[in-house]
């Protein structure tokens, strides 16, 4: 009976011990559950997250430009997979071991930090974790009890609404790392000039230490700190077994930066407007490469003066390299997009107009044409030295950039026509309001874009397929054919020459120059890219000095630092005419004609057609300085009276000529009707 009695009580005893833990068991999972529930509904503001500034890549991923946001701070989003793995493990092993697993608190660091005030007086340890970090980027507030409670909550409420990857994400975008900078992968830039992506343990410790106090561990105002700190964490993170001994030696090796660098910002004005994270068909180091040579011109150009570079590929007619200009320079302009400006080409149509030519039948590339001065009603051209080569065949012609063949030649075909295939080839040619494509077409006389005018040099070498270009990885546009394949191949063949002051040969390259020596052109093909050079004052203001010939230097040399085979040289074929001139055998002065009456004074060009070079000019039996290789010579009468012209050339050949020069009239005597003439 006792027995009985015992057992029962004892087990009673036990039982109510059991029925007490299962009623705290149920108490704790009730308070997890209200704690739970109060918490979702406490999940703090993730608007800061989309105070991004913006970013643009290059091709492969690399980054281009960065610009600010609209707080004026460098902060990007960054996901785990964008910084490097050992900067992952080490700010999960330094800040947050048990990150993978914890409900956004750690309550064993919790009570770890609550025994360590009680035992010493102080805070000695923290019990933040990575979530709690992020709630308090989110939303930074004083130091105190309730916040830090409150900071609890909503960790809570975080881990509840996002995945950890997407936690981790948030710390890597808000980091405060210094001033203004804020995020991963815009410290890495600022601080080591890298992507996130390349960091090494001496980086990734030094990023995750600026994090904890960015004024009092700034390595510019406090490097003895901040080199200390960086230390314990990188023996901190080799004690975790997150790097190994000798990269920890490495490591401690490494000093800290010594400044900040600037932010990237390559082709400012072509990418400023783009959507941020776009990926664009821009390649970083060429275009870093083109903006070194631009900067290196600017150098020796005059202050209002620019320049515009464009690098494109023939195969897909994206582009590579783009320099629009002097980016923040007020007095070239520095804002605008040069490229996509309208200018006068000059004579950079001309080759176009010729295979337009080819194609219908008009002329070949062996053709004689001529080179006289020559009126077309109230259009009298000249070339751009104002002499004139005689009779040459259509190949000297576009390689030397005559105009009075390409006159005529736009007088056959037809500058509405002109205008109609380069329209409809995607490349219209922008004229004033209400007027007409006339025979100044031929020579600059309306206005293209810098991106067109590549894009039909690029069509040249598509077989006559012109494409608009494009920024913008993965765009394609829809190609139009102006040219035959023959015909493109011939214009091609014509412009692949060597350069006038060196550089790689196998180059087809065309130069122009727009009236009033407002804009300077130079472009060329080998068989990888198209590239083009523009020089010009953005105003429209005319260029100082002679520089029809200051952009074929540059273009020579960005050629030398490009990839791709040189064009290969076409033999030279036997001229074609549809009359044989007895060259080398006749002897002819062209100009002046026989009949002019010159002016005292004013310059007057000799010209002579036939015989062999060198020629000597001569009058009165003074020689003229002249170029040996030349057919022309500039003399100015002294006085007014007449003149003996006397031009022999290599064979003795002599052809003589009696010239006069009448006096300079004197413009307030013209307009009063007095016929007194004044000397010189």
């Amino acid at each position: 009976m006792t027995k009985r009695w015992s057992g029962s009580l004892e087990c009673g005893v036990a039982r109510g011990k059991y029925r007490w833990w299962r009623r705290v068991g149920r108490w704790m999972l009730t308070g997890i559950g209200v704690l739970a529930v109060t918490a979702w509904f406490m999940a703090p503001g993730t608007r800061t997250l989309t105070q991004e500034g913006r970013i643009i890549y290059d091709r492969h991923g690399h980054v281009l430009a960065m610009f600010l946001n609209k707080q004026q701070q460098w902060a990007f989003a960054t996901g785990p997979r964008q910084i490097s793995p050992v900067m992952r493990r080490m700010l999960v092993a330094i800040e947050d071991r048990h990150f993978r697993w914890d409900p956004g608190v750690d309550p064993l660091a919790i009570l770890r930090a609550v025994g360590q005030i009680v035992l010493a007086g102080h805070v000695v340890s923290g019990a933040s974790t990575i979530t709690m970090q992020v709630t308090r980027m989110l939303h930074p507030q004083p130091r105190t009890l309730p916040v830090k409670m409150l900071e609890a909550m909503q960790a809570i409420s975080l881990f509840e609404h996002h995945s950890k990857s997407a936690v981790l994400g948030m710390w890597l975008s808000l980091a405060p790392e210094g001033g203004n900078i804020e995020g991963v992968e815009a410290a890495a830039h600022a601080w080591f000039h890298q992507s996130p992506r390349t960091l090494g343990p001496a980086q990734a410790a030094f990023l995750v230490m600026l994090v904890r106090n960015p004024n009092q561990l700034n390595p510019l105002i406090h490097p003895r700190a901040a080199l200390a700190t960086r230390n314990q964490i990188l023996r901190e993170s080799w004690r975790q077994g997150v790097i190994s001994r000798a990269a920890l030696e490495r490591a401690l090796a490494t000093p800290l930066p010594q400044r900040l660098y600037p932010m990237p910002l390559l082709s400012p004005q072509a990418v400023s407007t783009l959507p941020s994270d776009t990926r664009t068909t821009l390649n970083a180091p060429m275009d870093r490469a083109i903006a070194v040579i631009a900067r290196q011109t600017l150098r020796h150009m005059e202050p209002s003066e620019s320049v515009a570079i464009v690098v494109v590929s023939l195969k897909t007619k994206g582009i590579r390299a783009i320099y629009s200009g002097d980016w923040g320079n007020a007095q070239r302009d520095g804002f605008i997009d040069m490229t996509q400006a309208i200018r006068s080409p000059g004579s950079a149509l001309k080759p176009f107009l010729y295979g337009l030519s080819f194609e219908a039948g008009l002329i070949r590339p062996t053709t004689n044409v001529a080179d006289f001065p020559s009126n077309f009603g109230a259009y009298e051209p000249n070339d751009y030295n104002d002499t004139y080569m005689g009779v040459v065949t259509a190949t000297t012609a576009l390689r030397r950039s005559l105009n009075v063949p390409a006159i005529d030649l736009i007088k056959a075909y037809g500058p509405l026509r002109f205008a109609a295939h380069l329209t409809a080839a995607g490349t219209p040619v922008m004229l004033p309001y209400g007027a007409d494509p006339a025979l100044p077409l031929a020579l600059g006389g309306a206005g293209i874009s810098m991106r067109r005018l590549v894009a039909l040099y690029a069509g040249l070498a598509n077989g006559g397929m012109v494409e608009r270009l494009h920024l913008i990885a993965g765009q394609r546009r829809r190609q139009r054919r102006l040219l035959s394949r023959h015909a493109a191949e011939e214009v091609i063949a014509i412009l692949n020459r060597p350069f006038p002051f060196g550089g790689p040969t196998g180059i087809a390259w065309k130069t122009g120059t727009s009236a009033g020596n407002r804009d300077d052109w130079a472009i060329g093909l080998n068989h990888r890219y198209a590239v083009a050079i523009w020089i010009g004052q953005p105003n429209g203001a005319a260029l100082p000095g002679d520089t029809a010939l200051a952009a074929i230097p540059i273009l020579a040399r960005i050629f030398s630092i490009l990839p791709g085979r040189a064009l290969s040289v076409h033999p030279p074929t036997r001229p074609l005419t549809l009359h044989q001139l007895p060259m080398g055998t006749l002897l002819e002065i062209a100009a002046p004609a026989p009949s002019a009456q010159l002016t005292a004074g004013k310059p007057v060009s000799i010209r002579v057609l036939g015989g062999s070079r060198p020629f000597h000019f001569l009058v009165d039996g003074r020689p003229i300085p002249s170029n040996p290789a030349l057919r022309s010579v500039r003399w100015t009468p002294p006085v007014a009276g007449f003149y003996h012209l006397s031009i022999l050339d290599a064979n003795g050949k002599l052809v003589t000529r009696a010239l006069r020069a009448v006096p300079k009239i004197n413009a307030a005597s013209v307009e009063w009707g007095s016929t007194t003439a004044t000397q010189p």
